[in-house]
């Protein structure tokens, strides 16, 4: 990833986002905005993701995580910037 205006956050999405296909969406959606990084489920219920890429593919994959797949309800999300130099290439589903 290179270029002008690229950037990382770290995600945090609370309510019922597991057991929903919220990874599986994330993954897709990512792909489909060109983004690189990896989510995973988390013990206390909760997902946790890093996206990187250029900064308005970012903004909307963040817009996008407020509402998740079909059958999630997200009652919020959590950003943090994040250091580009720490995200895998593509975008993976992590244990």
């Amino acid at each position: 990833m290179t270029g002008g205006n690229i950037r990382a956050v770290t995600a945090r999405v609370t309510g019922r986002v597991q057991g929903v296909s919220f990874r599986a969406w994330t993954q897709s959606r990512a792909h489909a905005l060109g983004l690189e990084g990896w989510v995973r489920n988390e013990a206390d219920g909760s997902v946790t993701a890093m996206i990187g890429g250029e900064s308005s593919a970012v903004d909307e994959m963040v817009e996008a995580l407020h509402i998740g797949p079909r059958w999630a309800k997200v009652t919020g999300v959590t950003i943090e910037l994040a250091e580009i130099s720490e995200l895998p290439p593509g975008f993976r589903i992590t244990l």
